[in-house]
């Protein structure tokens, strides 16, 4: 194109008047196919300013499609950037530890130690088994066969252990 037809996009008079016969068509383009009213709204603004400060390399004759094209790719570059977020949220677990009540840490540790404590207190023959069962995973079972009991023992031993530890929570509360 002419000199003179690639500084016609730059002429405010001109631009002005392409502004005016031309947005309302964009906007409802946008709108249209993506069907977000305020993001139709920013991406005719943003088509529009991209325009105006690209006017020296724009012709007028190819304005229509430059702006067309600019607010489409600016849309699918925003629903792209929208999968984005929404794939980080699904899978951002939300285990910030910072934003627990300070008071309620500390209630927890407070327990987790009291708790500790209160089992270290049991009787051996109680504390081996309910550790073995608790920590361990094993089976009543398994249990009796390493300590040579029955699995009846097995079981008194964790019933009187449990027992012991509901007692001393009840005091801790």
């Amino acid at each position: 194109m002419t000199k003179n037809s690639l500084s016609e996009t730059c002429d405010k008079i001109i631009f002005s008047n392409f502004f005016r016969s031309h947005a309302k068509s964009l906007r409802n383009f946008i709108f249209y196919k993506y069907g977000n009213k305020d993001q139709a709204d920013d991406l005719t603004q943003e088509a529009f300013i991209k325009l105006w400060q690209n006017c020296a390399a724009v012709p007028i004759e190819k304005a229509k499609s430059y702006i067309y094209i600019i607010a489409n790719n600016n849309s699918l570059n925003e629903i792209a950037h929208q999968k984005v977020v929404l794939e980080y949220e699904k899978n951002f677990t939300g285990l910030d530890k910072t934003n627990e009540n300070p008071e309620f840490i500390l209630e927890e540790k407070q327990f987790k130690s009291k708790l500790l404590k209160s089992i270290e207190n049991l009787n051996e023959t109680q504390r081996v088994a309910f550790l073995m069962h608790r920590i361990d995973g094993k089976k009543y079972s398994e249990i009796a066969e390493e300590l040579n009991i029955s699995v009846k023992a097995v079981e008194k031993r964790i019933h009187l252990a449990l027992v012991e530890l509901r007692k001393k929570i009840d005091t801790i509360k």
